[in-house]
């Protein structure tokens, strides 16, 4: 394993075959993931898993979180009834989907360090998944915010924050690489020895 080159071929994957992966397999990925810095060990991040016919469940709530929020009318018209359609049927064909969320904190330090390990957590999963030749794609949708999406999946609103949902399956084809800014252009040195008094 060349963590290094990991780091720099890894890519979000926009569309999947249709073959599930081992459930072992998926185990072993969120077991590296579980490396990622995290505050007081406090392992903050929980994962509920969507696959086979579960992911109906999630689907659906998905759907309704769309009519509640106006991104997809609540009619029975044909284009209506299209659009459910197509957005149903896009998501089912992803083989898995995992919701990664939290226990929220009282303390808003406390909150911000366990959203910030929970990152952590996923970018191990995304580069371990990478070594697998398996690909994800880290999501964060309006329906997260959706209470009544919260509810319907199954956690409480007032106990629990949805980090992200990742798509998960072998890439149909990956995408191209895109050269990333130069670090030069981002990067302030503050070296008070070298500052002229």
């Amino acid at each position: 394993m060349d963590i290094l080159q990991t780091i720099k071929s890894r890519r979000s994957t926009l569309a999947f075959k249709k073959d599930e992966i081992a459930l072992d397999v998926l185990k072993e990925i969120f077991a590296y993931g579980s490396y990622a810095p995290t505050h007081y060990m406090s392992e903050a991040w929980r994962i509920k898993l969507y696959q086979g016919e579960g992911k109906n469940d999630l689907v659906g709530a998905i759907i309704k979180s769309y009519q509640r929020t106006g991104m997809l009318k609540s009619d029975d018209s044909p284009a209506t009834l299209r659009s459910i359609e197509s957005i149903a049927s896009f998501l089912l064909r992803i083989p898995h989907h995992a919701l990664i969320y939290f226990e929220k904190k009282a303390d808003p330090i406390r909150n911000e360090e366990e959203y910030s390990s929970i990152a952590a957590f996923i970018q191990n999963c995304q580069l371990a998944a990478w070594e697998y030749n398996i690909g994800m794609l880290w999501t964060i949708t309006p329906y997260m915010h959706d209470e009544a999406f919260i509810e319907e999946v199954g956690l409480d609103n007032e106990k629990h924050k949805i980090s992200a949902v990742l798509q998960i399956g072998y890439p149909e084809k990956v995408t191209r690489l895109k050269e990333r800014t130069p670090v030069d252009r981002y990067l302030e040195i503050i070296d008070k020895q070298n500052t002229k008094i």
